[in-house]
């Protein structure tokens, strides 16, 4: 069973920064991609960013030059650093891990951006 497990949300004014965490249980193989979702209320999920175990990343455009991906492949481990936060990056973070044809997903950490 692989368990995602999210750390690091919370209120933060707008400009401000977040550094959101995600560790895998599982350390007997390596998830070939690592990413982090985002859903705000009434809307659906919408990837944020992705990264390979290559190291090559993906981000939405409404996060580029504003959030970066990083990841410890060795230990499952990926982060994203949230800087300039909006108003309209308020929503749950989701944790995602890809292997093979199953996507695995943490259970979400609250971030709020309000003054």
């Amino acid at each position: 069973q692989v368990q995602l497990v999210e750390s690091g949300g919370g209120l933060v004014q707008p400009g401000g920064s977040l550094r959101l965490s995600c560790v895998g249980s599982r350390s007997d193989f390596i998830f070939p991609v690592m990413g982090w979702y985002r859903q705000a209320p009434g809307k659906q999920r919408e990837l944020v960013a992705t990264i390979t175990i290559g190291g090559v990343s993906n981000y939405a455009d409404s996060v580029k030059g504003r959030f970066t991906i990083s990841r410890v492949t060795a230990k499952n481990m990926v982060y994203l650093q949230m800087n300039s936060l909006k108003p309209e990056d308020t929503a749950v973070y989701y944790c995602s891990a890809r292997l093979s044809t199953q996507t695995f997903w943490g259970q979400g950490t609250q971030v709020t951006v309000s003054s």
